[in-house]
């Protein structure tokens, strides 16, 4: 592809801004597409959504190549970088996939590229895209898939830096594709069918949701066994074939906690491990609520202040955060609870933005997500709790700096 030629990036998020962005500042001429029309007027006022370390500065060098708008304009190459949800029974929902290409087919022209970045079922560029891109008429369609791996705070670096697949429905697909990427992408570059590369994406979340489950089980093990999980870990960790992923409160993300369902509901035989890890992590808020309960042992309608609600440290992404699940509970418990979080915007319930309004008349801290705000908390410093009480499910505390601060602390799988 020549770089004078035009990109059109269908959906802005974490994902298709950023590449948006890259694209253009690597020269191309790009239209960025959004349904949502707040989003669309913000970026033409050169505001950004949201934030992710780089993104600023990549966004100024790229704003005179770009463009935004609420529906595709004609182009080259159409790249689809829309989300890819559950619905409420497990399954993929394709509905933004489908609406994507729909609006493609209505400027698509011959020999254009269409690219889809979106995590899908194997088979949906093929059976579903493809015939919809081409409708009733008769022209030749390029068309590829190029799952993305980055994750947020790390977006940017991990787009350049990452080795990528590229699939397509034939050679000469995968060809402009990687000519496309190869513009800011410095990793290498593995080639394959489209279809591979759909199941390649999904069965690399799979294998991570996996070890967490394990090492979800594991947490649990120990607590029985009274044995401390993170230090069985680590020295588990130090054999050269192991690598053990850390326990936690579920997990979150528009990756892990989605994509091994394409599997388990896609009608596709051999995937009771990945439903039963799916199933484990998702029982982990239950677990989390329990243990903590025993720590509220005799405190009568207790008040929980919640420490993080991202799905991950130090971002403001909480896409399917599991500390959704958790206040689900504790509202059934009939709980008072309180929520700080120094990065999330948004959120489903309030959030308290004063850390010591937050703690005020607490009974217990539940931290949740791993910010360093929280690693560098002084336990001394609290004031104005009830009871002075702490569950950490992401061992980001030292407990003991804290129990000699009158704390009682309990650490996810920690063994007592």
């Amino acid at each position: 592809m020549k770089k004078n030629e035009t990109i059109c990036v269908l959906g802005l998020g974490y994902i298709g801004l950023p590449t948006a962005c890259f694209l253009a500042s690597s020269g191309y001429q790009v239209i960025g597409v959004d349904k949502k029309m707040e989003k669309v007027k913000l970026l033409k006022k050169s505001r950004l959504p949201f934030s992710e370390p780089g993104l600023n500065k990549l966004f100024k060098k790229a704003r005179k190549n770009l463009e935004f708008s609420l529906k595709p304009k004609p182009a080259d190459v159409f790249l689809i970088c829309v989300p890819t949800p559950l619905t409420k029974n497990k399954k993929v929902d394709l509905k933004y996939v489908i609406q994507a290409a729909k609006d493609i087919s209505k400027v698509i022209r011959d020999e254009n590229l269409v690219i889809i970045e979106s995590t899908v079922p194997p088979g949906t560029g093929e059976k579903i895209v493809l015939p919809l891109l081409k409708g009733k008429k008769y022209f030749d369609v390029y068309l590829s898939h190029a799952p993305e791996r980055a994750i947020p705070g790390k977006t940017l670096l991990e787009m350049v830096n990452n080795n990528r697949i590229i699939g397509g429905i034939d050679e000469h697909s995968v060809f402009l594709t990687k000519e496309i990427y190869s513009s800011f992408v410095k990793g290498k570059f593995y080639l394959t069918d489209i279809n591979t590369a759909e199941f390649v994406k999904i069965i690399e979340n799979s294998s991570r949701d996996l070890n967490i489950a394990f090492a979800n089980e594991l947490a649990k093990l120990c607590d029985g066994l009274k044995i401390n999980v993170w230090e069985a870990r680590k020295l588990a960790n130090f054999h050269p074939r192991v690598n053990i992923l850390s326990p936690g409160a579920g997990v979150g993300g528009h990756c892990l906690s989605v994509d091994p369902w394409f599997l388990v509901r896609g009608g596709i035989a051999g995937t009771k491990m990945i439903k039963t890890s799916r199933l484990i992590n998702d029982s982990m808020p239950y677990y989390v609520i329990e243990s903590v309960s025993k720590l509220l042992k005799g405190i009568k309608n207790p008040k929980i202040t919640i420490l993080g609600v991202a799905y991950k440290a130090n971002v403001d992404d909480w896409r399917e955060t599991p500390a959704l699940k958790v206040i689900e509970i504790m509202k059934k418990n009939k709980w008072q609870f309180q929520i700080h979080d120094p990065y999330v915007k948004d959120f489903s319930y309030e959030i308290e933005r004063n850390f010591q309004k937050a703690v005020k008349s607490s009974d217990c801290l539940l931290l949740l997500t791993d910010h360093n705000f929280y690693k560098q908390l002084k336990p001394e410093k609290l004031k104005g709790m009830r009871h002075k009480i702490i569950f950490d499910s992401r061992n980001a505390i030292d407990k003991e700096k804290w129990q000699k601060s009158g704390f009682k602390v309990k650490i996810l799988g920690d063994g007592y």
